[in-house]
């Protein structure tokens, strides 16, 4: 309950600076599309360069005692934007270096986080405990936009990034709160190295048939993602003239239909088949996401939180279940090689995204740039279509796996 409640603080902040940080590059520094993909891409690097040696680094220490570190750190870096603006500082080379400063803390804590709920939450109730906490970020992404467009109005954009900077207080607050202690690590092997164990990590999830496919899913719809995410801004205020303290509202309609997702993802797992909803849910329920890229201004700007919308309640469903699958078949001692793993394939697609989206966004124009995004994001399903998991209704317990 504590990190339950820490994180819905936490998500809430970032939900706000997820808006708030393009907004300070188009609207206070003019920025081109090309800029504002290297700074979606800049937030996501980090996955790329450095999750596997965080990885290993995790595996090592104290969990909890990371997060708290990173917390602290974030606090910082976040805040020193708005600090930066008061005094008419502020370039893009300092949100360049805040996104991949900010980016390098999230990779050891979101590395921590997911290895650290198994140590709080028994096999039979992650799935539940995964989908509380997904449906925590969906209504963050629902409440975050919304508060930071009205932010954004009454302090700016480089204001409302503050908000994002005490949430990361509430955190830490939870995190200090928290009396349950970790399983210590096991003890170090004379022979073993940094190198090594970063191999251990990489070799379990390529060897892993189930896994490795979850994993190429993963990251082809983050690739893709990665192009959405450069361009939603560009597309609401150049291609359908949102105001920008209106786009808050429109980007947290999205967030509803991963409210729903992660509320109903155990009963439509065990409804469905909770092998079964891994790949139903990227290639069924996410098909109608595409018609987001069809609004048109005026009412038409109603099928964007409509199709992101789809999008995120297919993708909160399909990484409730996946993150549970993968939570349950790896040994402790793993946890955070095998996380990192996967975070460095399936994230670090996400800045070559960005800047593909800001590229072909430049080149071809930012609406069918989307709409390929849109495309490419469904199509990421039949990899785990095309796995052992076809043939299954529910994965296998634990030790067959």
């Amino acid at each position: 309950m504590l990190l339950w409640s820490g994180q819905t603080a936490s998500e809430m902040g970032s939900a706000i600076t997820q808006l708030a940080l393009p907004l300070v590059a188009v609207v206070a520094l003019n920025a081109s599309t090309l800029e504002v993909g290297l700074l979606t891409a800049a937030t996501t690097a980090a996955f790329a360069l450095i999750a596997l040696p965080a990885g290993a680094l995790v595996d090592r220490g104290s969990k909890r005692s990371i997060m708290i570190v990173c917390d602290v750190l974030r606090l910082l870096i976040i805040g020193s934007v708005p600090v930066a603006a008061a005094f008419g500082t502020l370039t893009m080379a300092q949100l360049y270096l805040v996104a991949a400063a900010a980016g390098v803390c999230t990779v050891f804590f979101d590395v921590s986080y997911q290895s650290y709920v198994p140590s709080l939450v028994s096999a039979e109730y992650r799935m539940e405990a995964n989908g509380k906490l997904g449906t925590t970020q969906a209504f963050a992404q629902l409440g975050g936009p919304g508060v930071g467009g009205g932010l954004v109005a009454v302090l700016g954009a480089a204001g409302a990034l503050a908000a994002d900077a005490i949430s990361y207080a509430v955190s830490v607050a939870s995190l200090l709160g928290i009396r349950t202690r970790e399983e210590p690590p096991p003890a170090r092997r004379p022979e073993e190295t940094l190198r090594s164990r970063i191999a251990e990590g990489l070799r379990f999830v390529v060897g892993h048939k189930v896994l490795r496919k979850v994993v190429a899913c993963t990251g082809t719809a983050n690739l893709f993602g990665g192009m959405s995410t450069a361009l939603e801004v560009i597309f609401l205020v150049r291609e359908l003239h949102v105001p920008p303290a209106l786009i808050g509202l429109i980007t947290a309609g999205t967030a509803v239909g991963g409210i729903v997702g992660g509320a109903l993802a155990g009963r439509l797992a065990r409804r469905i088949g909770s092998a079964r909803i891994i790949w139903m849910s990227m290639l069924v329920f996410s098909a109608p996401q595409v018609v987001a890229a069809a609004a048109w201004r005026g009412w038409g700007v109603l099928l964007v939180p409509l199709g992101w919308g789809v999008a995120y309640f297919a993708g909160m469903v399909y990484n409730v279940a996946q993150l549970s699958y993968r939570q349950s078949v790896t040994p402790p001692e793993l946890m955070g090689r095998m996380n990192a793993a996967v975070r460095w394939v399936v994230w670090g697609t996400l800045p070559l995204g960005g800047i593909l989206g800001g590229v072909l966004g430049t080149q071809i124009g930012v609406r069918p740039t989307l709409a390929l995004a849109l495309v490419g994001s469904w199509a990421a399903g039949w990899f785990v279509f095309f796995s052992p998991l076809r043939r299954l209704r529910d994965v296998p317990a634990p030790a067959a796996g």
